[in-house]
């Protein structure tokens, strides 16, 4: 591997742990974001051989944070007591806000201003906020403005059930300003662009629930979940998004979800709706002899990517391209790959772009395809169809788990990648130690 392009000091994931993740069942889940992240980030505090103020910073995405949770990381730092004193703060980049808040803290340490550092990312999508239309909100601005009577009675008269139409912040966050395109419809259009078919997409569906079943099954997940009990004192210890009974038949029954009649992405190939939170612990050399820490994998800056909005599940293709040229590698190099199943046609249409030369010459310039990712060795313990896609959570996820499965099989090598709404992408590279 090419070394002379990595500058900054080694940075390292010690340790890490999330809550399970809990599908939004169409009301609010019983935690807010502020608790799963607490809870999560007590329990793996509460394991180091330090105490929570001996942490040099906090650092948290969340893309739907309650109104209650301004800079949710500084609320979690004090609830999980890390001390007034603790700086802590948030960070939003869509579906890569985990991996943000975890590309901040490498490049904390890497510049020398702090020597351990827990970051993450959370979100309680079921609590997403409903919010009045505008047309309401100046109504009720004008009834504030009226003091006689009369005019309060004429504004009545102005009051419509148009009016109390909400609007649903999570659908208008799915949704993609400058192409007026949901995250799905982006999905067909590179869907349709590469060729995947809907019973490509049923296949790989199906494959994400088996392969999260399978791991449940053998305790691969077990050091990565701490488990939550509800207020009802239900013992919530496993993502409960799994149907591991899916199958061709069930996925092929359901409609299209975006582009009916003749679409292909359902809601059975795409992720799910969910609340969860992740978080690892970073550190240097430094950090680790000052506290008594021992390495899990080493972790390099992300590489960022932008595209066509309207094509925003093909940013993995780019950031991961861009990603193995700073290091001097090609596919085969890496054993393990983490790409976020926002939807798994965006998964299989970002394989078959990077196996492309076509495309890899054309949007890349690149003379070649650095390889073709081995199916095999993609999400192989189940992705974000299965487990859930808690948007601020997922990229913490992803090194959480990729850290730990490279220490489990004994690889030596991984990469991590999500799409971004909005146009882009971001990968992660990781060495085990």
């Amino acid at each position: 591997m090419n070394t002379t392009c990595k500058p900054g000091k080694a940075v390292y994931v010690v340790d890490g742990l999330r809550t399970p993740f809990l599908k939004a069942r169409g009301e609010a889940g019983p935690f807010s974001s502020s608790d799963l992240a607490t809870w999560a980030g007590r329990a793996l505090l509460l394991r180091q051989p330090f105490k929570p103020d001996q942490l040099d910073q906090v650092i948290l995405g969340s893309v739907l944070p309650g109104a209650d949770e301004v800079n949710i990381a500084r609320l979690v730092a004090l609830r999980m007591g890390c001390g007034h004193g603790m700086p802590a703060w948030t960070v939003q980049r869509n579906c890569a806000s985990g991996l943000q808040a975890i590309d901040s803290a490498i490049k904390e340490i890497q510049s020398g201003s702090s020597h351990l550092i827990l970051a993450g990312g959370v979100d309680a999508m079921s609590r997403a906020p409903l919010q009045l239309k505008q047309v309401m909100a100046d109504w009720l601005f004008n009834w504030s403005r009226q003091i006689d009577w009369r005019q309060k009675l004429r504004q009545l008269g102005r009051l419509t059930l148009g009016h109390f139409m909400p609007v649903v912040t999570l659908l208008k966050g799915l949704n993609d300003p400058m192409v007026d395109l949901s995250m799905g419809q982006t999905a067909e259009i590179i869907s349709h662009e590469m060729g995947i078919s809907r019973q490509q997409m049923d296949q790989w569906a199906m494959q994400s629930h088996h392969r999260l079943a399978q791991a449940q099954e053998k305790g691969w997940l077990g050091e990565e979940i701490t488990p939550l009990f509800d207020p009802l004192g239900k013992l919530l210890e496993r993502d409960d998004g799994l149907y591991p009974d899916s199958s061709m038949e069930k996925l092929s029954r359901l409609s299209p979800a975006f582009d009916r009649p003749a679409g292909r992405v359902t809601a059975g190939n795409s992720a799910q709706i969910t609340d969860g939170a992740a978080w690892v612990l970073l550190a240097d050399e430094e950090g680790m002899i000052r506290h008594g820490l021992t390495p899990i994998a080493k972790v390099y800056p992300a590489v960022w990517a932008g595209v066509d909005p309207a094509r925003m599940g093909l940013g993995p293709v780019h950031a991961i391209a861009r990603l193995l040229q700073r290091h001097g590698l090609v596919v085969p190099e890496v054993n393990l790959w983490e790409i976020n199943e926002a939807f798994a046609g965006q998964v299989l249409a970002c394989v078959t772009a990077l196996a492309d030369d076509n495309y890899c010459r054309r949007e890349l310039a690149l003379e070649f395809s650095p390889g073709k990712i081995p199916l095999q060795d993609l999400n192989a313990e189940g992705g974000a169809i299965s487990i859930g896609h808690p948007v601020g959570a997922s990229g913490a996820r992803l090194i959480l788990h990729l850290s730990q499965a490279l220490q489990r099989t004994g690889h030596h090598m991984g990469v991590a990648s999500l799409c971004i709404g909005g146009g882009q992408g971001g990968a992660m590279l990781l060495e085990a130690v």
